[in-house]
C-alpha cells in the first residue's frame, strides 16, 4: 500500500503524489491513513518547510474508492478520512495543491484548506455529495459560500455542478491555471521555493492569523458535517445511489473483460 502515495523530498519541500492511476487515484481508507500520517510527520519535521500534494500530471483524484467506501464506511469521528481532515486543518506549515485533471469530492473540498492551489485548465472540480444522497464534508458548507458566494456555492453543492480550471481561478478556488499537467507540477515546485525564501516563523504566524478567526466555527462545522455524513451513508437514498454507481462500474469492467 505504501507505493500508492509517493514521497519526494528536495531542499525543504515534501511532495506527496497519489499514485493509483488504474483507479484514477481514488482514495481508500489505507491511503487516508497514510496521507494523514505523512502530513503529520512532515509538519513536525524541521527538515520540511513546505508540502505539496498532487496526483501527477493527468488526474488529482476521483474521490473515494466506492467499493472500499461501502465495505468500510466511516462509522465514527476517528475514521481515516475524518482523521485526515483534522490533520490538514491543524497543519502549521504551508500546503500547496497541484491539481491536474479531475478533483472529485474530497479532491475539491481539500483545496479549501490549501494555501495555494494550482490547476490545469482542463481540471474538473466537482462535489457531487447531494447527487449521491450525502452531505458536504471537510467544512465545505462553511468555507465554500464565504469563498464563492451563496448562490454559486449552492450550484456547486446542490446540483453537483463542475468547474474547469479557468472557472476555478475566476471564482477564487484556485490561484492560477496552466495548459498542461507538467506546467502545473513545475509551477507548484516554484511556488514552494518562493515560500521557502520567506522568513519561516513569520510565515507560519501569518498563516495562523489567516486561519484563526474561523477555526472554532470550522471545527464545529466539520464535526456536524461528519456526523450527518455517517447518518446519510445509511440512508436509502445514499445506498441506492452508491450501489448503482458501483454496479455500473462492475458491469463496465465485466464487458471489457469479455471483449478482450
Amino acid at each position: 500500500m505504501n507505493d500508492l502515495i509517493k514521497q519526494q523530498r528536495s531542499d525543504g519541500v515534501l511532495t506527496l503524489t497519489l499514485d493509483r492511476p488504474d483507479k484514477l487515484n481514488a482514495l481508500n481508507n489505507a491511503m487516508y491513513t497514510q496521507l494523514a500520517d505523512l502530513l503529520l510527520a512532515a509538519d513536525e519535521d524541521n527538515a520540511v518547510q513546505v508540502m505539496i500534494i498532487s496526483g501527477g500530471p493527468t488526474c488529482f483524484t476521483s474521490g473515494n474508492d466506492l467499493e472500499d467506501f461501502l465495505q468500510h464506511p466511516p462509522t465514527h469521528l476517528d475514521s481515516p478520512a475524518f482523521r485526515l481532515m483534522r490533520v490538514v486543518t491543524h497543519l502549521q506549515k504551508p500546503l500547496i495543491a497541484a491539481v491536474c485533471g479531475a478533483a472529485i469530492g474530497i479532491g475539491t473540498t481539500l483545496l479549501l484548506h490549501c494555501d495555494q492551489v494550482l490547476v490545469t485548465r482542463n481540471a474538473k472540480l466537482r462535489m457531487p455529495f447531494v447527487n449521491l444522497g450525502l452531505c458536504p464534508e471537510f467544512g465545505a458548507s462553511l468555507l465554500l459560500p464565504r469563498l464563492v458566494g451563496h448562490a454559486r456555492a449552492a450550484r456547486l453543492l446542490l446540483w453537483g455542478d463542475s468547474l474547469d480550471g479557468t472557472a476555478a481561478v475566476a471564482c477564487g478556488l484556485a490561484n492560477e491555471a496552466f495548459d498542461d499537467g507538467e506546467q502545473c507540477l513545475e509551477a507548484a515546485q516554484k511556488t514552494a521555493r518562493r515560500l521557502l525564501a520567506q522568513p519561516l516563523e513569520a510565515m507560519r504566524q501569518t498563516r495562523q492569523l489567516l486561519k484563526q478567526p474561523l477555526m472554532t466555527e470550522l471545527q464545529a462545522t466539520i464535526r456536524q458535517e461528519n456526523l450527518l455524513f455517517i447518518d446519510r451513508l445509511n440512508s436509502p437514498e445514499a445506498q441506492a445511489a452508491l450501489n448503482a454507481i458501483l454496479n455500473r462500474s462492475t458491469e463496465k469492467n465485466s464487458s471489457k473483460g469479455k471483449s478482450s
